[in-house]
């Protein structure tokens, strides 16, 4: 089964957001959230767009570093999808993130894009590379599965 998921990719500043087509095929970028003081202000704002966008589930990237290890901004991320299943009323995974904020500025570079609009760009870029990624482990799955 197919759905619409939103991903996140979580920083301390703002949060990159990214869409899925309802088929599950292609992840775009989204927007970015700027951070509020609070915690419960932005995952009010994330609640808006899985409303608004029909969402079925949320995908939050897992920073973990390259040898797999939980780091602080890791233990972040996993904290933050607790409250974040106890705000919305769609389903929350995490999803392994590694070198995923990398490939988007790469993207983004190799498009001669500047830094400061890179800047602006590079989190909602991430959190669609994420998504990607977790679409298609999804879609393969399936594959597998039904094979």
């Amino acid at each position: 089964m197919t759905m619409r998921c939103l991903g996140l990719d979580l920083g301390s500043r703002r949060i990159g957001v990214a869409l899925c087509d309802p088929d599950e095929r292609v992840a775009t970028p989204l927007t970015v959230i700027e951070r509020a003081k609070h915690h419960n202000d932005d995952h009010r704002q994330i609640a808006a767009l899985v409303a608004e966008y029909e969402a079925q589930a949320v995908v939050v990237g897992l920073p973990l570093n390259l040898s797999s290890k939980v780091t602080a901004a890791a233990q972040s991320a996993i904290d933050e999808t607790e409250q974040l299943r106890k705000a919305l009323s769609v389903p929350v995974h995490l999803h392994d993130e590694r070198l995923t904020t990398v490939a988007a500025n790469r993207s983004l570079v190799e498009m001669e894009m500047k830094a400061d609009a890179r800047r602006r760009v590079v989190d909602k870029v991430a959190a669609a590379v994420m998504l990607q990624s977790f679409i298609d482990h999804r879609r393969h799955e399936r594959e597998r599965a039904s094979s």
